[in-house]
């Protein structure tokens, strides 16, 4: 039997999705400039990303006003009907920046603290990736599927980078230690977007050390939905320290190496 709250805030994510994403794409100045950093000089906010998340709640909070809000730049609100959206208007800022395609936008709701919706509206490439629990992973009308895991000297695996110094040294590390075990290994700039080119059997698997709940939110619900597993260290949830998402059968040994690398720390 469908969700009727499911099916409300699922249509409401994608129609937030879809406005943030033309906004983003249509509305960005030839002059964009760094509006303020955050973690970092290179960790930038654009004019834009603040533009798109007054967009993104304000559409959600004239539908459903009771709801929670997080939002990467600034939105908090508690919220009262055990719903709470968390909203990464522009992840990929630095890509937006520099006029690079891989960005998206991520809207995933929360029910009673799990995570039953997941949006990732990819613009420069005219795709929505979506996912409900229970319902699937999708990328618009097509239904979504990890592919079957190969041997970990096979895989192409993803990750990403912090913006501090002391832990880019330190992923470095890690990652020169796994490349040599694996196909290759690749860097695209959005969290988001990795999770769901995972989801869409165009990775093997993605794992980062540092991201936030927006980063992570509606992807994580993506490839889960797509068939992935997602965790962090061995027993744990996805979360800062750690997210690590593959097919089973490649999951327990990427996690091993993590965990063995010290991937969880500086």
């Amino acid at each position: 039997m469908t969700d009727p709250l499911l099916t409300e805030l699922h249509e409401l994510a994608l129609e937030a999705g879809r406005r943030a994403g033309a906004l983003l794409r249509d509305g960005r100045p030839d002059d964009l400039a760094v509006a303020q950093t955050k973690t970092s000089a290179v960790d930038v906010v654009t004019e834009m990303d603040i533009a798109a998340e007054k967009l993104i709640t304000g559409f959600l909070t004239e539908h459903r006003p009771h709801d929670g809000l997080l939002g990467e730049e600034g939105a908090a609100t508690p919220g009262t009907s055990g719903v709470r959206w968390v909203i990464d208007p522009l992840d990929g800022t630095v890509n937006y920046l520099y006029g690079l395609p891989t960005w998206g936008v991520s809207i995933a709701a929360e029910r009673d603290g799990e995570t039953v919706v997941g949006v990732v509206e990819v613009p420069m490439r005219g795709e929505t990736f979506h996912a409900t629990l229970g319902g699937g992973a999708w990328l618009g009308d097509r239904r979504l599927a990890v592919r079957p895991a190969p041997e970990l000297g096979q895989a192409l695996v993803a990750t990403g980078f912090g913006y501090v110094q002391a832990r880019r040294d330190h992923q470095a590390a890690v990652a020169r230690e796994l490349l040599p075990q694996v196909r290759d290994i690749r860097r695209a700039g959005s969290a988001a977007i990795d999770l769901c080119d995972l989801a869409a059997g165009r990775l093997d698997a993605y794992y980062e050390r540092g991201l936030n709940p927006w980063d992570l939110a509606a992807g994580d619900l993506i490839a889960r939905e797509a068939g992935a597993l997602t965790g962090g260290r061995a027993g744990e949830r996805p979360s800062g320290e750690l997210l690590l998402a593959a097919p089973r059968g490649l999951f327990g040994t990427l996690q091993e190496f993590l965990e063995r690398a010290g991937a969880w720390h500086d």
